[in-house]
């Protein structure tokens, strides 16, 4: 898996830095996509191609997907298990996507200057004004907003603390909640390793929360609370279904 796979994905590194500006150019003039929007899609058509790549070793299941209406702005939180869940987000339907990340994947050369023209947001450095007037933009661009809220990769597999970002822009936007739940990268490429595994990677998703009744004061961290529950049940079933 590993001979075939750091090749392949090497190469399609490389193919997508050589053919960037001419699909990015072409995007611009004869699309008339903003620059952003163009960068999100980029980053969409990347993920799939490692999806594809790893394919030959690797069983992906997209389950409950038509839950998420495609074009409509909400907000996605999923947990955090590898390096490769950012990949696996190409499995969702929809390429207008923009990641609330930590600050330190902006300090990585290679990736902030992408990350940047797809106006991903870096909430660590940021104030919370500035974080959910970005998302507000987002919004109203019918874009959708993904959050990790463990804020980093879990150790065990369990979850961890959730952080109260991503409920305080749903709540505040008015937008809807939409968990998602990713089980089997900790096996294709758990934290700390650098050899992939043969794996089936499943991605659910839960019914979207409307957000509206949760505007009282400190709502969002009752639905922190709820969403956090709901997902550790769910994350539960799907690995006792794959004994």
């Amino acid at each position: 898996m590993n001979l075939w796979c750091y090749p392949a994905l090497l190469l399609w590194t490389l193919t997508g830095i050589v053919f960037f500006p001419v699909v990015f150019g072409l995007c611009l003039v004869c699309l008339r996509m903003p620059a952003d929007r163009v960068m999100r899609l980029f980053v969409w058509i990347y993920g799939r191609g490692w999806v594809v790549l790893t394919a030959p070793f690797v069983r992906f299941r997209r389950e409950n997907i038509g839950l998420i209406e495609a074009g409509k702005p909400c907000v996605f939180v999923v947990n955090h298990l590898s390096f490769f869940d950012t990949y696996c987000m190409a499995l969702l339907p929809s390429y207008d996507v923009t990641f609330a990340v930590r600050s330190w994947p902006f300090k990585m050369f290679w990736y902030s200057g992408f990350m940047r023209l797809a106006r991903y947001l870096d909430v660590e450095g940021s104030t919370w004004e500035e974080t959910l007037s970005d998302c507000k933009s987002t919004f109203a661009r019918g874009g959708t907003v993904l959050f990790f809220p463990e804020g980093h990769r879990s150790r065990d597999g369990e979850l961890q603390r959730f952080y109260a970002g991503a409920f305080k822009v749903a709540v505040a936007s008015g937008v809807p909640l939409v968990p998602l739940c990713i089980e089997g990268t900790e096996r294709l490429l758990p934290p700390g390793r650098t050899w992939f595994h043969p794996c089936t990677i499943r991605l659910r998703a839960l019914e979207p929360i409307p957000t509206h009744a949760y505007s009282k004061v400190d709502g969002h961290m009752l639905l922190r609370k709820q969403v956090k529950e709901q997902m550790a049940r769910t994350l539960a079933t799907m690995r006792a279904e794959d004994k």
